[in-house]
């Protein structure tokens, strides 16, 4: 989870940061940006918990998420330095889709850390002022090479089949690709038997296929990518982390859901592709996987302090034009911070 890692480098001595884009300070007065030491991910998934035969359902839950986050975001509101700034230079992970949903607009202010903008209004989450991290992947690191020889299968799938909102699009891929002869497309839930399964699949395959899921991203596109299998992203409103750093059409092939659902269509391009496109795209991920290696030293964590880090001229500026705008009138930042408006240049 991005928030262990994120806090866990924090905790390291500076002298074992090096090259780190950010530098940790004992004083808040020289800090530019507060990090907020909150495992929203984990918090959301322990709760509730119960211990075996605990009693009746109706029995209060000895863990509340909920009051979690209400207890943080009360703490938050007292301090000196969160009241400076409204909250605006402080860091909060939210990178599973339902972290902080209680109190998301308490916090809506802070630069927060998230997979997608899925289960966010405009006014709550945007690219202009937060930053996308990817997901943890799941199972192991390809630790071959380039190559087509030992990948058989042209398109892999495993995952649930069945979602909502966006994720509908699953059945219907399914009813189109289950029958094809080079496809493995098969139903699967979490567990140490599916992730193996997932490793070996991803492992033996050119393609993975990404299709939307409740939200617009999972962390089977991470899989596929330290797996340097091509991922097939069927997802039109996907947002991808580090997209300033990284081209994502090198070392992914975007297929419109519209399209994607078209009998013969997906495989059809896929089938289309050369060995030799295959291994350009195989080694633009080889290149870009270490973006995605939380526990890489020069890795996703130093990544995300970068990006980070590039927030901070935008949060001055609406900490100072905040400070400055008379009669305590919510400031209307929409251009800004939902892209409601925009400039085209020629």
């Amino acid at each position: 989870m991005s928030e262990w890692y994120l806090f866990s480098d924090l905790s390291r001595p500076e002298s074992e940061r090096a090259g780190s884009p950010v530098v940790r300070v004992m004083d808040p007065e020289e800090a530019d940006l507060f990090f907020v030491p909150f495992f929203s991910s984990l918090s959301l998934i322990v709760n509730p918990v119960r211990p075996p035969g605990s009693g009746p359902v109706s029995e209060k839950p000895v863990y509340s998420d909920e009051e979690n986050q209400e207890a943080l975001v009360e703490w938050l509101e007292k301090q000196e330095y969160w009241q400076r700034s409204k909250g605006r230079d402080h860091v909060i992970v939210a990178s599973d889709p339902n972290a902080m949903y209680r109190v998301i607009d308490r916090v809506k202010s802070c630069v927060l850390l998230v997979s997608d903008f899925g289960r966010l209004r405009p006014d709550q989450g945007s690219l202009v002022k937060d930053v996308v991290v990817p997901y943890s992947h799941r199972i192991r690191t390809y630790a071959g090479d380039v190559g087509v020889d030992k990948r058989n299968t042209l398109l892999f799938f495993m995952g649930n089949r069945y979602r909502k909102e966006g994720g509908k699009i699953r059945d219907l891929l399914f009813q189109i690709l289950e029958k094809e002869e080079d496809v493995i497309i098969k139903h699967g839930a979490q567990s140490r038997e599916s992730r193996r399964a997932a490793s070996q699949g991803m492992h033996t395959s050119k393609f993975c296929l990404h299709p939307a899921g409740d939200t617009p991203s999972a962390c089977r596109l991470f899989d596929a990518i330290v797996s340097l299998c091509i991922p097939v992203i069927v997802s039109d409103s996907i947002e991808l982390p580090f997209e300033d750093t990284i081209d994502y059409r090198r070392i992914a092939v975007f297929v419109e859901t519209a399209s994607a659902i078209k009998p013969g269509y997906l495989v059809s391009i896929l089938r289309a592709m050369t060995p030799d496109r295959i291994l350009e795209y195989q080694k633009e991920l080889k290149e870009v996987k270490r973006y995605f290696e939380y526990e890489e030293p020069d890795g996703t964590v130093n990544e995300i302090w970068r990006q980070v880090s590039k927030k901070l001229p935008l949060i001055k500026l609406m900490i100072n034009r905040e400070q400055r705008l008379l009669f305590g009138k919510e400031p209307d930042c929409s251009c800004i911070c939902t892209n409601q408006t925009a400039i085209r240049t020629l």
